[in-house]
């Protein structure tokens, strides 16, 4: 169990040990989808919800969300961020709304899970505001589609 980086040699759960890694430019991107009904996008272009702002809300929630990803997820090195965008979009064609975050830093880890937590809450939030006027939608498609610097390189999704 020794080879498992969050593993110590009797298989108890620790943070991994960053210190000796070089400090680079981290970024990362995540997407994810909320599908709703088309009358749900009709409301939020008219801006008849029950909650008001649904989109800059849950764009706000998103960035906070990035920010708070260490309080999160167990053993998880808190980052100091220098960029969260999570940028929110109408689909007629999905029919839905299609959430983008991306997240940046310079430091010895990445930060592909609080771009993935950011577009998450996101969506979560879009659906929090509106299911008192949908109850059929879904979030679907969280997934990261590009990362860059640290030990791996570069990748982005196809």
């Amino acid at each position: 169990m020794s080879g498992l980086s969050h593993l110590d040699g009797e298989g108890r759960a620790r943070m991994v040990d960053v210190g000796d890694k070089p400090v680079t430019t981290r970024r990362a991107e995540a997407r994810a989808a909320l599908r709703c009904n088309p009358a749900t996008l009709a409301a939020v272009r008219a801006g008849t919800t029950p909650k008001g702002s649904v989109i800059a809300t849950a764009e706000l929630a998103g960035v906070m969300a990035a920010k708070r990803t260490a309080d999160l997820i167990p053993l998880f090195h808190p980052l100091a961020l220098t960029k969260v965008v999570v940028d929110i979009a109408i689909d007629d064609a999905m029919p839905g709304f299609s959430i983008r975050a991306e997240v940046r830093t310079s430091g010895q880890t990445g930060v592909a899970m609080e771009a993935l937590t950011a577009a998450t809450l996101a969506a979560l939030t879009l659906f929090d505001m509106l299911k008192a006027i949908d109850r059929t939608m879904v979030i679907e498609q969280v997934r990261m589609t590009a990362k860059s610097g640290g030990r791996s390189g570069d990748w982005t999704a196809a």
